[in-house]
């Protein structure tokens, strides 16, 4: 949902989040302000902040501008007991910011992608190759699984159609 939405069912008394929120958002009838109950790092509890003394306000605008809004709850924000998870085409752009991602539905543990850089090869003559190529760059998706890394992992049909992607620890 848009945010014009999600403001709506803050005012009505829902919590929302974007999808990959550990934390979500609540209007604060009192305050009459929106008020971002942060996801807990480590044993902390997780910051409360007034979105009016936001510190990133780039980060919160773009957030605002989002139209991937839901509602939070038991299911799927950690700060309420659940467990965040989203679509293929979320966790592509986790990815390409740096971060390991898993799905629910593999079976080995320890199994994840992470976006992998500066890729070279050792070519039949020993050479290392560099792979910088100007229209493609030199970075792929690896797989890192029990049995080692496959670099250039593709995704079966039922890894795009998932939603059941979440954050490796």
């Amino acid at each position: 949902m848009k945010f014009t939405e999600a403001l709506r069912e803050m005012k009505q008394g829902k919590k929302v989040k974007l999808p990959s929120w550990g934390g979500y958002w609540y209007w604060d009838k009192e305050k009459q302000t929106v008020m971002i109950q942060c996801r807990p790092q480590d044993s902390d509890q997780g910051d409360l902040l007034d979105i009016r003394e936001t510190q990133r306000v780039e980060y919160t605008l773009k957030n605002v501008a989002s139209d991937e809004w839901i509602i939070a709850d038991e299911t799927n924000c950690p700060v309420l007991g659940g467990e965040v998870t989203f679509s293929f085409g979320d966790a592509i752009k986790y990815v390409k910011r740096g971060l390991k991602l898993k799905r629910k539905g593999w079976n080995g543990k320890n199994q994840y992608i992470q976006l992998a850089t500066g890729i070279s090869y050792k070519d039949a003559d020993g050479e290392i190759v560099n792979c910088e190529h100007d229209a493609i760059g030199n970075t792929a998706i690896a797989f890192v699984g029990t049995s080692g890394v496959q670099m250039g992992w593709l995704a079966s049909q039922a890894d795009m159609l998932a939603d059941d992607w979440h954050f490796a620890d």
